[in-house]
């Protein structure tokens, strides 16, 4: 049982991937590259299956799961234009 004081895990991060549609497609992972590899064989999202390859345009930095979902559900909620400034500028 995990104590309620044990620090946060924060080895959680939100990344945005641009697919060969030129849209863009964000989620959560806690490795990276195992998660991309599985987007590019088509078994990571319904989404970028079909939208084949992919590839990484922007990771944002460690945070706890629950920090890395609110900021997913954030960013996806911005249109294209908010997007590519996060591209541009910084997450978080």
């Amino acid at each position: 049982m995990k104590s309620i004081n044990a620090p946060a895990n924060k080895n959680w991060l939100v990344y945005i991937l641009r697919c060969r549609d030129n849209t863009l497609y964000t989620g959560i992972t806690n490795n990276i590259e195992k998660r991309l590899e599985k987007h590019n064989k088509g078994t990571a999202s319904r989404y970028t299956r079909a939208r084949l390859p992919v590839v990484l345009m922007k990771k944002s930095k460690g945070m706890s799961r629950g920090e890395a979902l609110r900021l997913e559900i954030k960013i996806k909620k911005q249109p294209k234009e908010r997007k590519l400034a996060v591209l541009t500028g910084g997450m978080r």
